[in-house]
């Protein structure tokens, strides 16, 4: 019942460990609870099913996309059996003094909605388009109760910048995009982020010399990317963009959270196998456009891999002269100061208009905790760190720029 993608990744094996270990804590079952289901973007559900024990309670928690399929299944504390808590603004947010508005990006059959915030503030006004990450990302980045994306912009939003997010294409568009076995990284982010760098450019709100892009994880690392083919974008805020190859980091973060429970860790290790093989494949000099999706990690076709392989983030980054802002969270297992931070470092650290910030105390969605951090942080409701919007902020507004005209 999982999602083609996860087949590979998943074995009845690991699944029967990983499910026995975790539930043994809690003794045996006395108590099933009914299933409690809420939306979770476009066709997709989470159902929540809580299992008492005689020494605890966990809660199941079931992803289903809109075809069915598995998408992602967990045994999450207690604390997590109602449904999502609705957002609530940030202190750092004043809705008061700023107005929103829909907009689309693009046309036909592969365009994306999106939401601009403007401030009422004394005009021209900086601006920034925000890069989601990895996978199918709403405009606010949701995860659980919690929405990075809505934080950002309402914190910058209310510090007079102007801010357009928007959903990803794999998002508002996925069996569309699902269709074409030649969707690349290009594809992914270039052509709506180019497209919203332009719109904010036309607002008469903004001044159009300071319009800036803002990429989270994966959207960090392809931002470079963006500020290459869009020669408007006067500079770059990275947050948590990954410079390690994906198909690798992403294996690392596997072993990461199995080492969290020694319990799972044995568990884990048929996982990590069946992982590894599809990893070599995407470095193997056998690839190819014909390669098959099931050789391959996530289900995703050769041409994305191809694409991702011959891409140095860093380097791009290095080449392209633009004032830049990264930011880096010390709990983030992710995308890590040791590996990830490195590689943006020994490209660009000494470089003029470069500033690079470490926040200790935050994870990869800069939420501030203590201890390592785990997928159960998500589970809770918080917001970003007011230090990282403030730094954003100040950065935004100050940061001198001699953009090129667009083309």
């Amino acid at each position: 019942m999982f999602a083609p993608q996860l087949h590979a990744l998943v074995s009845a094996d690991a699944l029967r460990a990983g499910w026995t270990s975790q539930l043994d804590p809690i003794g045996p079952l006395r108590h099933v609870g009914a299933a409690a289901a809420e939306a979770a973007g476009p066709g997709a559900v989470v159902v929540r099913v809580s299992l008492v024990g005689e020494h605890g309670a966990v809660i199941l928690v079931i992803s289903v996309n809109a075809e069915g399929w598995l998408t992602g299944l967990q045994l999450a504390p207690a604390s997590a059996a109602g449904p999502a808590t609705s957002w609530e603004p940030p202190d750092y947010a004043d809705p008061a003094m700023f107005d929103e508005r829909e907009v689309t990006l693009g046309t036909g059959s592969l365009a994306v909605p999106g939401t601009l915030s403007l401030p009422r503030h004394a005009l021209p006004l900086p601006a920034v388009a925000l890069l989601g990450g990895s996978g199918a990302v709403d405009r606010d980045e949701t995860l659980g109760p919690n929405k990075l994306f809505k934080d950002l912009a309402w914190g910058l939003a209310s510090r007079g910048i102007v801010v357009l997010r928007f959903d990803k294409v794999t998002h508002a568009n996925g069996p569309e995009v699902a269709k074409n076995r030649n969707f690349t990284p290009t594809d992914e982010y270039v052509p709506d982020a180019t497209a919203a760098v332009r719109l904010l450019c036309g607002l008469p709100a903004v001044d159009p010399r300071r319009v800036f892009v803002l990429g989270h994880s994966l959207g960090g690392t392809l931002a470079p990317r963006v500020v290459a083919a869009e020669p408007a974008v006067a500079g770059l805020v990275i947050l948590a963009g990954g410079t390690r190859p994906m198909h690798w980091a992403v294996i690392e973060q596997v072993e990461y959270i199995a080492s969290l429970d020694p319990a799972t860790a044995a568990a884990a290790k048929p996982t990590l196998e069946a992982m590894t093989k599809l990893a070599q494949m995407v470095d193997s000099p056998d690839l190819s456009n014909s390669t098959p999706v099931s050789e391959l990690p996530f289900g995703v076709p050769a041409a994305y891999w191809l694409d991702l392989r011959g891409y140095n983030p860093a380097a791009a980054a290095a080449a392209l002269g633009k004032p830049m802002l990264i930011l880096q969270g010390g709990r983030d297992y992710q995308a890590t100061v040791a590996e990830d931070l490195a590689g943006w470092r020994a490209s660009l650290e000494g470089r003029a208009g470069v500033t690079i910030r470490v926040y200790e105390a935050d994870n990869h969605f800069f939420f501030s905790g203590t201890g390592r951090s785990s997928p159960t942080d998500y589970l809770t409701a918080q917001h970003a760190d007011p230090r990282v919007v403030t730094d954003i902020a100040a950065w935004l507004t100050s940061t001198e720029t001699e953009p090129a005209s667009m083309q």
